[in-house]
């Protein structure tokens, strides 16, 4: 709104005016804004959810101070909600497609977590909402995305190639670079990037078995599997790994800096240029909405680092892990997503091959076998005297300990995917 607002008071030469046309301003402003929202709506907040007795329900799983947790407020991911909005509405383009799809995807998932939340705190029913309506809801919101990336005419890369037949479909952008105006062909495209090789691109029209109009709709119709398989597979990776105080939100808030990073980068032609990456026009506003999502994290953080005062329950994880996914497609950098986010990925393996191997073990031998002592990964080592295949460590990791060491490996992984950059 403040975006909007001082462009219209830009004419009547308003002091300070031009500060919003730098998106490092805004992104700086809309950070701490959402930071301040967290932390000062966010006691408010966790004291209404009590009042509501708004309390987490657990489990007696054997972990070290899990029982201690107990009563605790959860939905807590609304205050991550009210802060992150604060923010992107007082300074992103709102007419920017990014921004859109951004905002609904945050409130699609939000709301869709908060209906979770609501069955397990108000219905008492542990399991919540059925994994089918989820992941239901999660592709609901995948194929969204992906048709508009699709058939949005907002919603394209720099072509420097000839192009042909029915990829034809082009516009002509002016880029101010150095005071000077310089036209450039961009167009609908299936390209995303791909680390380790020199050009750094990858098209989905590689793997179409189909030339010509139908190798054009088949291109496409992988594209948008894709980019809803993503959007899934994040989305249930972020929600798997908060399972300890500050693990989901801390390790989101170092993901959310290098998308931001990333954003910025992909939607400056000149950083684009140097780096040979693909230059995609309006991303630039991807990156003030990733600096209010940091921002409103750390400020969640607040109130979530060892020993949490609030949980933020489905309703923040489903939305964080969506927020990642379609940020990630939108910047066309959803293949570095396995190292960026490695930490949801390996929480999200390790629930898949606990299963898939004590399915495999107790149709074999009678009784299920484990290769963790417990999943998702982190509860691995809060774990001890079970049998399983990794028996590291023997005694059991203090919760803030195996956090700290969950935040260092993704700091690691996030420094790592920047660096590919540069790697070809």
């Amino acid at each position: 709104m403040l975006y909007h607002l001082f462009n219209l008071l830009k004419d009547f030469d308003f002091p300070g005016s031009g500060l919003m046309n730098y998106l490092s301003f805004r992104a700086i402003a809309a950070s701490v804004t959402s930071m301040l929202v967290a932390m000062f709506a966010g006691s408010r907040i966790i004291d209404w959810l009590r009042g509501k007795q708004i309390g987490e329900t657990i489990r007696d799983l054997g972990l070290e101070g899990q029982m201690q947790k107990k009563g605790t407020p959860t939905m807590g991911g609304i205050i991550i909600i009210l802060a992150l909005l604060s923010g992107v509405l007082l300074f992103c383009n709102l007419s920017n497609i990014y921004v859109i799809l951004l905002i609904v995807t945050t409130l699609w998932l939000g709301g869709l977590g908060f209906r979770d939340d609501y069955i397990k705190v108000f219905k008492h029913n542990k399991e919540g909402m059925s994994e089918k309506a989820k992941l239901l809801g999660q592709f609901a919101l995948g194929l969204i995305v992906a048709l508009t990336v699709w058939f949005s005419d907002d919603i394209v890369v720099r072509q420097d190639a000839e192009v042909s037949g029915t990829e034809k479909n082009t516009q002509t952008e002016l880029i101010v670079t150095d005071g000077h105006y310089a036209k450039e062909d961009v167009v609908k495209s299936t390209k995303t990037t791909l680390p380790f090789v020199k050009d750094h691109e990858f098209d989905y029209k590689w793997i179409s078995p189909f030339k010509g109009k139908w190798g054009w709709y088949c291109k496409w119709g992988i594209y948008v599997l894709m980019i809803v398989f993503v959007i899934m597979a994040c989305s249930n990776g972020t929600n798997l790994t908060d399972g300890m105080d500050g693990l989901a939100a801390g390790s989101s808030a170092i993901v959310g800096i290098v998308l931001g990073i990333l954003a910025w980068l992909s939607g400056n032609v000149l950083n684009a240029n140097y780096l040979n990456i693909m230059y995609i026009p309006g991303t630039g506003e991807v990156a003030v909405f990733m600096a209010a999502l940091v921002g409103a994290l750390i400020g969640f953080l607040w109130y979530n680092a060892f020993p949490a005062q609030v949980f933020m329950g489905d309703t923040g994880s489903l939305a964080l892990g969506g927020i990642i996914g379609v940020g990630a497609v939108l910047i066309r950098k959803e293949l570095l997503l396995p190292v960026l986010c490695g930490i949801f990925f390996v929480e999200s393996l390790s629930v898949l091959m606990q299963r898939a191997y004590f399915k495999h073990t107790k149709k074999k031998y009678g009784a299920g076998r484990r290769i963790f002592k417990m999943t998702p990964l982190h509860h691995h080592f809060q774990k001890e005297g079970i049998e399983a295949l990794i028996k590291w460590p023997a005694r059991a990791v203090p919760e803030a300990k195996i956090t700290a060491r969950f935040w260092i490996t993704g700091i690691i992984l996030a420094v790592s995917t920047l660096a590919l950059l540069k790697i070809r």
